[in-house]
């Protein structure tokens, strides 16, 4: 491989579109496929990526092809449907996920691509669109080191890369994260309106908690920006929180392991999810704690 191997990228969506960009920025040679709209195909074609007709051809024209989509399902789909990147990736390649998956999912892909002589690596992201379009997302990387020593420039272009472990790690690492704040968020909005109905300032409750041990991220730089802002719009749509929490638990059952909070959860976005909030930031799960108390 290269130093500076060809990329194709599959799945440039609200966080793909700029993470291209960034990719264009640093000087790769990017080539991709449109899915169902060319809006932004059409946008990064403008900026220096090239057009191919399919992931097929995506693969043929890279060395290193990134995908990042909305879960498992789309990733093989991606990987090995009827014009997928499999088919056009020649021996020696390597396929990076940067989607949110379940680790279960993420060791078979790699086996099948083991199998064609493909190398492998899962690299979730956290830092949503704004920092993807700054190049600075969080990137949790599972891979042989050296594979990852083969892309690591690549993903560097994207943000900082962490090596955590063998194939399934990144994603695992991921999961973590997504069943913390998943949880957390809970704990804010159901303490919040016990504040709510004792009469309590919460602008004024915020501000005192974050001197104290409840004090947490959400509390402190989200929140204020969703629901204590007065709007449910943009942040992280509920459903795909969701999808991710379901992840964890498809990984946890498998090896045996009880997660009855993160179960409790999912069931709570899934209620909220079912009234039709799923496309809202899931900080919209406060709606069925203030419905509760009566507000």
């Amino acid at each position: 491989m290269s130093e500076r191997p060809s990329l194709g990228f599959i799945g440039i969506g609200a966080m793909g579109e700029p993470m291209v960009r960034s990719l264009l920025k640093a000087g790769f040679s990017v080539t991709i496929a449109a899915h169902r709209r060319r809006e932004a195909l059409e946008r990064l074609v403008a900026e220096g990526a090239k057009e191919a007709a399919d992931p097929a051809a995506v693969g043929a024209a890279s060395e290193v092809v990134i995908t990042c989509v909305p879960d498992a399902p789309q990733v093989e789909e991606a990987l090995f449907g009827e014009h997928g990147i499999a088919k056009g990736l020649t021996k020696g390649g390597v396929a990076i996920d940067m989607s949110t998956i379940s680790p279960v999912a993420s060791k078979r892909f790699a086996e099948r691509l083991a199998g064609m002589g493909i190398a492998f690596v899962d690299a979730p992201v956290s830092g949503g669109p704004a920092r993807a379009s700054t190049g600075t997302l969080t990137i949790m990387a599972g891979a042989e080191p050296a594979v990852f020593a083969r892309v690591e420039a690549v993903l560097r272009a994207m943000g900082t890369p962490t090596l955590l472990g063998g194939i399934g790690m990144g994603e695992t690492v991921k999961l973590v994260n997504q069943v913390i704040i998943a949880s957390v968020m809970i704990a804010n909005a159901e303490a919040l309106v016990f504040a709510q109905r004792a009469g309590a300032d919460l602008d004024a409750v915020r501000k005192v908690i974050a001197t104290a041990t409840g004090s947490n991220y959400l509390l402190d730089q989200w929140l204020p920006k969703t629901w204590l802002g007065g709007t449910f719009k943009g942040g992280f749509a509920m459903d795909l929180l969701r999808k991710d929490v379901a992840a964890a638990l498809d990984a946890a059952r498998a090896t045996g392991y009880a997660m009855p909070l993160t179960g409790l959860a999912y069931q709570l976005y899934t209620a909220r999810s079912a009234e039709g909030d799923g496309a809202l930031d899931y900080s919209a799960v406060v709606k069925s704690y203030e419905r509760t108390s009566g507000d």
